[in-house]
């Protein structure tokens, strides 16, 4: 039977020292970088600053100002809301569609794999930037395509009512490549005795996809809601560099709208307020997510 070695107290106490030595580094850095802005903002997003002067407590005016003042909040919510529901709705569809084709046994589908994951790895600005010029309304490949078709070019990034929606394009051909990897994925777990045994049963394929893919893959796509709804919600990058949150404060997201105060208008306050409110968005979604999932994903239970 091994007996349990103990170290004499000074030893003890030099390996604690060590430890503590190398957890150092890291718990510094969560303090600092983490831990002290997150509490920092908190305070600012109670107080009127403008990164110049002392901050002035003003209590939740900020939180008042943001549904009762502001005019730009409300639209910039209703945005993001409408840009949440598109490209995750849209977003899902499409990714899982594209994952049981290349789940089949197609010829060259490790080349369609590469394909579709190739907008993952392109960074953001650049394909922003392409997609600029193929929505532009002029000389785009896209209004040249519909010239071709005999329809009217269509003013993508100019127009009030198309706007939102080439964001929305653009978001989901953007995303399609890591939620397909991520379904596929989910497809391959799927143990192949089952579509078996529903053969045997006589169940078509539309049968089998809706009582057998769907909830065997119901976990996947769990994961992929909620990785979507998060990162719809904080989307900044795509609409700053592809129409600037116009026209008309059209495409302005909620992290555009933080962006703007802080940075541009130097209401640190306002910002942080919208910061917070943001964070409790996100929390209520992720919470409801949770809390309905048992009603709709099934987890195989493991013999």
């Amino acid at each position: 039977m091994l007996k349990r070695l103990t170290l004499p107290g000074g030893m003890r106490i030099r390996e604690e020292f060590n430890a503590w030595l190398f957890v150092l580094p890291t718990a510094l850095g969560l303090l600092i970088f983490q831990l002290f802005p997150v509490l920092f903002s908190l305070y600012v997003s109670f107080t009127n600053w403008n990164l110049i002067t002392s901050p002035k407590w003003l209590g939740f005016q900020n939180y008042r100002d943001l549904f009762t003042i502001d005019p730009f909040f409300v639209s910039t919510l209703r945005n993001t809301v409408l840009y949440a529901v598109g490209t995750v709705s849209f977003g899902l569809f499409f990714a899982m569609l594209v994952a049981l084709l290349l789940n089949q046994q197609l010829k060259g589908k490790e080349f369609f794999r590469a394909v579709f994951f190739l907008p993952v790895i392109l960074p953001t600005a650049s394909a922003a930037l392409a997609w600029t010029w193929m929505y532009d309304a002029n000389a785009g490949i896209i209004n040249s395509f519909l010239k071709l078709l005999g329809l009217a070019p269509i003013p993508w990034l100019v127009n009030t009512n198309y706007a939102l929606w080439a964001l929305i394009i653009e978001a989901i051909w953007a995303s399609l490549g890591f939620n397909t990897v991520i379904f596929l994925a989910g497809l391959q777990n799927i143990s192949k005795d089952y579509y078996e045994a529903a053969s045997i049963d006589g169940a078509n394929a539309w049968q089998k996809f809706v009582n057998i893919t769907l909830p065997l893959l119901s976990p996947t796509t769990f994961f992929v809601l909620v990785t979507s709804i998060i990162n719809a919600v904080q989307i900044f990058d795509l609409p700053f560099i592809m129409t600037g949150g116009g026209p008309a404060n059209a495409t302005q997201t909620i992290v555009m709208y933080i962006y703007s105060n802080a940075f541009r208008l130097q209401r640190m306050g306002l910002a942080s307020a919208v910061g917070y409110m943001v964070f409790i968005i996100i929390l209520g979604l992720t919470y409801l997510n949770f809390k309905f999932e048992k009603k709709w994903v099934f987890y195989e239970e493991a013999v």
